[in-house]
């Protein structure tokens, strides 16, 4: 028997509607059906650092919980610029991620133009973690604290260098922050990346640094720099005899490297949703917050609304440092 002699056209046509409507449902409304395939998590630097480095240990234990893997792409260059502008164009289908850290609010206004606005072109899901940056000295200077640095810069004639892995990097602008707070003569050398910059104060070319902590934490603990302060607003449980800035006489002073995990603007609600809470998960997970603690970092759970709080206010807050530096993209 024909089905057109079964269902009258009527039913034909309703029945033909029901179907194109539900396989036309938007991702919001089928949030269950998602991830069926491989999630991209692009890193704007090359691999082997520590935003390379945290994004793998969570994109493995994402990946499980989604039941899908989340697979890192190293897409360097412009200070992260390059990769954040790629995610900023992807579809916003859940499918391809971001991890967004302390560069891109930097970025904001070291850079007269960009590919893409900080605030604008992302979807926050939440902090992942935040890493201190610390104060070390050449051994041969008669530095041992912050009174004595401050001491050091204001009685020598040419002040004190202090170096940094780049021109508006985290590193250079926390001595910039520090240096306005003190009021110090102190002389910016730039270099391209930590490595060489941690080669040159080793060997006295330059004679400080506000380094990243697991870049320098070899190096205090093999006694070859001496840690001055942390910048982050409490100790390091693995240097827990090095004071902070704020305790040596700066209250206030935090600053600190941090990451977190974005997505292009207008990816539906519930796929945040879900990476939120599956993100928070895995960093409660006691082997990735051990991890983390190998690297200085402090895991951030917490809500997509407080990551773009705590954003919104890194861009204004590095817009004053720019500003009053003088601090200019490479």
């Amino acid at each position: 028997m024909r089905l057109e002699g079964t269902l009258s056209r009527r039913h034909l046509l309703a029945l033909a509607a029901g179907i194109a409507c539900a396989t036309a449902l938007p991702l919001q409304a089928q949030p269950d059906a998602w991830p069926t395939r491989p999630i991209k998590l692009v890193v704007g630097y090359a691999a082997g650092g520590a935003t390379d480095v945290i994004a793998r240990l969570v994109a493995v234990k994402l990946g499980e919980r989604l039941g899908q893997p989340v697979v890192v792409d190293n897409r360097a260059g412009a200070n992260s610029n390059v990769g954040a502008e790629v995610v900023a164009k992807s579809p916003p289908d859940g499918y391809t991620l971001y991890v967004f850290t302390i560069a891109n609010t930097i970025n904001a206004s070291l850079y007269g133009k960009l590919g893409y606005d900080p605030q604008k072109d992302f979807e926050p899901i939440g902090l992942i973690a935040k890493i201190p940056n610390i104060l070390v000295v050449n051994n041969n200077l008669p530095i041992k604290s912050i009174a004595d640095y401050v001491r050091f810069a204001k009685e020598s004639k040419d002040g004190i260098t202090f170096a940094s892995s780049g021109s508006g990097s985290s590193i250079h602008l926390s001595g910039e922050m520090f240096k306005m707070q003190a009021k110090l003569n102190m002389l910016h050398v730039p270099y391209r990346g930590s490595a060489p910059a941690v080669t040159d104060l080793l060997g006295g070319q330059v004679q400080s640094m506000f380094d990243n902590t697991p870049s320098a934490l070899p190096h205090v603990q093999g006694g070859r720099l001496r840690a001055i302060a942390i910048t982050s607003a409490k100790r390091s449980p693995l240097l827990p005899d090095v004071p902070t800035v704020a305790e040596s006489g700066f209250p206030g002073f935090d600053v600190q490297s941090w990451f977190g995990l974005a997505a292009p603007v207008g990816t539906p609600k519930p796929v945040i949703d879900r990476l939120n809470a599956e993100l928070n998960k895995v960093l409660a997970a006691p082997e990735l917050r051990q991890r983390f603690q190998d690297l200085a970092a402090s895991p951030e759970p917490g809500t997509p609304a407080q990551m773009r709080s705590f954003a919104t206010a890194e861009i204004q807050r590095w817009r004053e440092v720019v500003k009053t530096s003088g601090a200019k993209a490479e």
